[in-house]
């Protein structure tokens, strides 16, 4: 586990899909379709934290309508799927809602998420995240991705902050 971060001033979560809130796998379906396994308990914290008030983004690299439409279950609004750049869109965030680096922590997995972690108050990631990214992170969960680790790092985030 991390050693104890100062959370006290995050109020928004930005996350990545694949790898973070899914465990990276994908099932090719005979359709074409690509399916992906999210866990329930990482939902559950993702809505806590909504009606908590706090923002949640999501920006992924791939662009999948089962994603948004289970994003979109969970009250998340902020959905950015088929990205390119994510420092364009992350900086676009940041102008649309007025809100400040030192607000956010991003957990990301792999290196298209580097950039982003970087210029946020928390970088974090889950216990498998690619070696570069687990060395630039103020936060390594002790559970993998899509098993957990958003659960474990919002829960830890709002403990601190008294708001779980």
């Amino acid at each position: 586990m991390s050693p104890v971060t100062d959370f006290s001033a995050i109020k928004v979560f930005i996350f990545d899909v694949d790898g973070v809130l899914t465990d990276g796998t994908l099932l090719a379906l005979n359709s074409g379709e690509q399916a992906r396994a999210f866990h329930i308990r990482d939902g559950y914290a993702v809505r806590h934290a909504l009606r908590k008030g706090y923002r949640i983004a999501v920006i992924s690299g791939r662009e999948e309508e089962g994603v948004r439409k289970r994003l979109e279950s969970l009250d998340v609004r902020d959905i950015y799927l088929g990205v390119d750049d994510k420092m364009k869109i992350f900086n676009s965030y940041l102008n649309t809602y007025h809100l400040e680096p030192a607000t956010i922590a991003y957990m990301g997995d792999d290196m298209p998420d580097i950039e982003v972690m970087r210029r946020c108050a928390i970088a974090a990631c889950p216990a498998d995240a690619a070696a570069d990214v687990r060395a630039i992170s103020t936060y390594t969960a002790t559970l993998p991705g899509g098993h957990g680790a958003v659960r474990e790092f919002i829960e830890a985030v709002m403990k601190q902050q008294q708001t779980w």
